[in-house]
Protein backbone atom coordinates (compact mmCIF):
# COMPACT_ATOMS: atom_id res chain seq x y z
CA UNK A 1 0.00 0.00 0.00
CA UNK A 2 1.15 3.48 -0.76
CA UNK A 3 2.10 4.89 2.64
CA UNK A 4 1.28 8.46 1.55
CA UNK A 5 -2.34 7.36 1.11
CA UNK A 6 -2.51 6.72 4.83
CA UNK A 7 -1.65 10.36 5.59
CA UNK A 8 -4.39 12.91 5.10
CA UNK A 9 -3.91 15.87 2.80
CA UNK A 10 -3.98 18.16 5.83
CA UNK A 11 -1.16 16.20 7.52
CA UNK A 12 0.88 16.06 4.30
CA UNK A 13 0.62 19.85 3.99
CA UNK A 14 1.78 20.25 7.59
CA UNK A 15 4.77 17.99 6.99
CA UNK A 16 5.76 19.91 3.86
CA UNK A 17 4.96 23.31 5.41
CA UNK A 18 2.47 24.04 2.64
CA UNK A 19 -0.82 25.88 2.79
CA UNK A 20 -3.73 23.45 2.57
CA UNK A 21 -5.68 25.80 0.31
CA UNK A 22 -2.81 26.06 -2.17
CA UNK A 23 -3.14 22.37 -3.15
CA UNK A 24 -6.33 22.98 -5.10
CA UNK A 25 -6.36 26.73 -5.51
CA UNK A 26 -5.21 28.17 -8.82
CA UNK A 27 -4.59 31.91 -8.36
CA UNK A 28 -6.27 34.29 -10.74
CA UNK A 29 -4.56 37.48 -11.91
CA UNK A 30 -5.43 40.52 -9.84
CA UNK A 31 -5.66 42.77 -12.90
CA UNK A 32 -6.73 42.39 -16.52
CA UNK A 33 -4.29 43.21 -19.33
CA UNK A 34 -6.10 46.53 -19.81
CA UNK A 35 -5.81 47.41 -16.13
CA UNK A 36 -2.13 46.42 -16.04
CA UNK A 37 -1.43 48.64 -19.04
CA UNK A 38 -2.94 51.60 -17.18
CA UNK A 39 -1.11 50.75 -13.95
CA UNK A 40 2.19 50.39 -15.77
CA UNK A 41 1.75 53.72 -17.55
CA UNK A 42 0.85 55.42 -14.28
CA UNK A 43 4.07 54.03 -12.83
CA UNK A 44 6.03 55.49 -15.76
CA UNK A 45 4.37 58.89 -15.35
CA UNK A 46 4.92 59.01 -11.60
CA UNK A 47 8.56 57.89 -11.88
CA UNK A 48 9.27 60.87 -14.15
CA UNK A 49 6.94 63.31 -12.38
CA UNK A 50 6.54 62.38 -8.70
CA UNK A 51 5.01 65.80 -8.01
CA UNK A 52 1.92 64.95 -10.08
CA UNK A 53 -1.41 64.51 -8.36
CA UNK A 54 -4.09 62.16 -9.66
CA UNK A 55 -5.73 64.85 -11.82
CA UNK A 56 -2.54 65.49 -13.79
CA UNK A 57 -1.82 61.76 -14.04
CA UNK A 58 -5.36 61.37 -15.39
CA UNK A 59 -4.78 64.06 -18.05
CA UNK A 60 -1.52 62.42 -19.13
CA UNK A 61 -3.28 59.09 -19.51
CA UNK A 62 -6.06 60.65 -21.58
CA UNK A 63 -3.45 62.38 -23.80
CA UNK A 64 -1.84 58.98 -24.38
CA UNK A 65 -5.10 57.41 -25.49
CA UNK A 66 -6.12 55.51 -22.36
CA UNK A 67 -9.82 55.30 -21.57
CA UNK A 68 -10.03 55.86 -17.84
CA UNK A 69 -11.89 58.04 -15.35
CA UNK A 70 -10.41 60.25 -12.65
CA UNK A 71 -11.93 58.16 -9.85
CA UNK A 72 -10.27 55.08 -11.31
CA UNK A 73 -6.91 56.86 -11.49
CA UNK A 74 -7.24 57.88 -7.85
CA UNK A 75 -8.10 54.28 -6.90
CA UNK A 76 -5.08 52.94 -8.80
CA UNK A 77 -2.77 55.47 -7.16
CA UNK A 78 -3.88 54.06 -3.81
CA UNK A 79 -3.34 50.49 -5.07
CA UNK A 80 0.21 51.39 -6.12
CA UNK A 81 0.87 53.42 -2.99
CA UNK A 82 1.73 56.52 -5.04
CA UNK A 83 1.89 59.78 -3.11
CA UNK A 84 2.56 63.17 -4.61
CA UNK A 85 6.01 64.21 -3.39
CA UNK A 86 5.47 67.43 -1.46
CA UNK A 87 5.09 68.36 2.23
CA UNK A 88 1.52 67.90 3.38
CA UNK A 89 -0.57 67.87 6.52
CA UNK A 90 -1.49 64.21 6.31
CA UNK A 91 0.14 61.23 4.64
CA UNK A 92 -1.58 58.03 3.54
CA UNK A 93 0.89 55.97 5.61
CA UNK A 94 -1.23 55.24 8.67
CA UNK A 95 -0.06 53.28 11.71
CA UNK A 96 -1.93 50.24 12.91
CA UNK A 97 -4.67 50.75 15.46
CA UNK A 98 -3.22 50.98 18.94
CA UNK A 99 0.38 51.05 17.74
CA UNK A 100 2.72 53.43 19.55
CA UNK A 101 4.28 56.25 17.52
CA UNK A 102 7.81 57.32 18.42
CA UNK A 103 9.30 60.82 18.00
CA UNK A 104 11.64 61.76 15.16
CA UNK A 105 15.19 61.73 16.56
CA UNK A 106 17.29 62.79 13.56
CA UNK A 107 16.57 66.52 13.44
CA UNK A 108 19.85 68.37 13.93
CA UNK A 109 21.70 65.10 14.66
CA UNK A 110 25.32 64.88 13.47
CA UNK A 111 25.42 61.50 11.73
CA UNK A 112 29.14 60.80 11.51
CA UNK A 113 29.73 57.03 11.65
CA UNK A 114 28.35 53.68 10.45
CA UNK A 115 25.77 51.91 12.61
CA UNK A 116 24.79 55.21 14.20
CA UNK A 117 21.55 55.50 12.23
CA UNK A 118 19.77 52.98 10.05
CA UNK A 119 16.57 53.54 8.10
CA UNK A 120 14.03 51.34 6.35
CA UNK A 121 11.11 51.79 4.01
CA UNK A 122 8.86 49.82 1.68
CA UNK A 123 8.21 50.38 -2.02
CA UNK A 124 6.57 48.37 -4.77
CA UNK A 125 8.21 46.93 -7.89
CA UNK A 126 6.29 46.49 -11.11
CA UNK A 127 6.25 42.98 -12.58
CA UNK A 128 4.98 41.63 -15.90
CA UNK A 129 1.72 40.46 -14.34
CA UNK A 130 1.37 42.51 -11.19
CA UNK A 131 3.48 43.94 -8.38
CA UNK A 132 5.62 42.90 -5.45
CA UNK A 133 6.89 44.83 -2.45
CA UNK A 134 10.49 45.59 -1.50
CA UNK A 135 11.72 46.54 1.97
CA UNK A 136 15.30 47.70 2.38
CA UNK A 137 17.46 48.60 5.37
CA UNK A 138 20.10 51.28 4.76
CA UNK A 139 22.93 52.72 6.83
CA UNK A 140 22.32 56.48 6.84
CA UNK A 141 26.01 57.42 7.03
CA UNK A 142 27.56 55.06 4.46
CA UNK A 143 24.44 54.80 2.24
CA UNK A 144 25.02 51.04 2.17
CA UNK A 145 22.05 48.72 1.73
CA UNK A 146 22.43 46.29 4.62
CA UNK A 147 19.60 43.90 3.77
CA UNK A 148 16.39 43.64 1.79
CA UNK A 149 13.42 41.36 1.30
CA UNK A 150 10.76 41.00 -1.41
CA UNK A 151 7.17 39.97 -0.69
CA UNK A 152 3.86 39.70 -2.53
CA UNK A 153 2.02 41.11 0.48
CA UNK A 154 2.48 43.98 2.90
CA UNK A 155 2.84 41.86 6.02
CA UNK A 156 5.25 42.51 8.88
CA UNK A 157 7.20 39.26 8.52
CA UNK A 158 9.35 40.26 5.54
CA UNK A 159 10.27 43.53 7.27
CA UNK A 160 11.28 41.64 10.41
CA UNK A 161 13.38 39.22 8.36
CA UNK A 162 15.24 42.08 6.69
CA UNK A 163 15.88 43.79 10.02
CA UNK A 164 17.13 40.60 11.68
CA UNK A 165 19.47 39.84 8.77
CA UNK A 166 21.00 43.32 8.93
CA UNK A 167 21.54 43.04 12.68
CA UNK A 168 23.04 39.56 12.35
CA UNK A 169 25.52 40.82 9.76
CA UNK A 170 26.45 44.23 11.13
CA UNK A 171 25.29 44.46 14.72
CA UNK A 172 22.47 46.66 15.99
CA UNK A 173 22.34 50.39 15.22
CA UNK A 174 22.05 53.13 17.81
CA UNK A 175 18.94 54.62 16.13
CA UNK A 176 16.51 53.08 13.64
CA UNK A 177 14.26 55.40 11.58
CA UNK A 178 11.12 54.51 9.61
CA UNK A 179 7.82 56.03 8.59
CA UNK A 180 4.64 55.38 10.55
CA UNK A 181 3.50 52.39 8.49
CA UNK A 182 1.82 49.60 10.44
CA UNK A 183 4.65 47.17 9.65
CA UNK A 184 7.18 49.40 11.44
CA UNK A 185 4.91 50.47 14.30
CA UNK A 186 3.93 46.89 15.11
CA UNK A 187 4.93 45.49 18.47
CA UNK A 188 6.90 42.72 16.76
CA UNK A 189 9.08 45.20 14.86
CA UNK A 190 9.60 47.74 17.64
CA UNK A 191 10.02 44.95 20.17
CA UNK A 192 12.91 43.47 18.19
CA UNK A 193 14.65 46.87 18.13
CA UNK A 194 14.15 47.29 21.86
CA UNK A 195 15.71 43.87 22.45
CA UNK A 196 18.98 45.26 21.08
CA UNK A 197 18.70 48.58 22.90
CA UNK A 198 18.15 50.53 19.69
CA UNK A 199 16.38 53.90 19.90
CA UNK A 200 13.30 54.07 17.68
CA UNK A 201 12.73 57.10 15.47
CA UNK A 202 9.74 57.72 13.19
CA UNK A 203 9.04 60.32 10.52
CA UNK A 204 6.79 63.18 11.55
CA UNK A 205 3.42 63.62 9.87
CA UNK A 206 3.54 66.06 7.00
CA UNK A 207 7.32 65.62 6.57
CA UNK A 208 8.02 64.21 3.12
CA UNK A 209 11.83 64.31 3.51
CA UNK A 210 12.39 62.89 7.01
CA UNK A 211 13.46 59.55 5.52
CA UNK A 212 14.94 61.02 2.35
CA UNK A 213 18.01 58.73 2.22
CA UNK A 214 16.04 55.54 1.61
CA UNK A 215 13.55 57.42 -0.60
CA UNK A 216 16.40 58.46 -2.92
CA UNK A 217 17.58 54.85 -3.15
CA UNK A 218 14.10 53.68 -4.11
CA UNK A 219 13.82 56.42 -6.73
CA UNK A 220 17.09 55.30 -8.33
CA UNK A 221 16.28 51.59 -8.34
CA UNK A 222 12.76 52.05 -9.69
CA UNK A 223 14.05 54.33 -12.44
CA UNK A 224 16.70 51.73 -13.36
CA UNK A 225 14.17 48.90 -13.47
CA UNK A 226 11.77 50.97 -15.56
CA UNK A 227 14.44 51.30 -18.26
CA UNK A 228 14.78 47.51 -18.65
Amino acid sequence: MNKSAEVSVVEQCKLLDLSRSSIYYEPEPLFSDEQLAILNQMDEIFTDKPFYGYRRVYLDLIDQGFIVGRDRVLKYMRVLGLETFYPRKRKTTIPGKGHKIYPYLLKGLDICRPNQVWAADITYIRLTKGFCYLVAVIDWYSRRILSYRVSNSLDTAFCLNALQEAIDKFGAPEIFNTDQGCQFTSQDFTGLLKTYGTQISMDSKGRAIDNVIIERFFTRIIHTLSQK
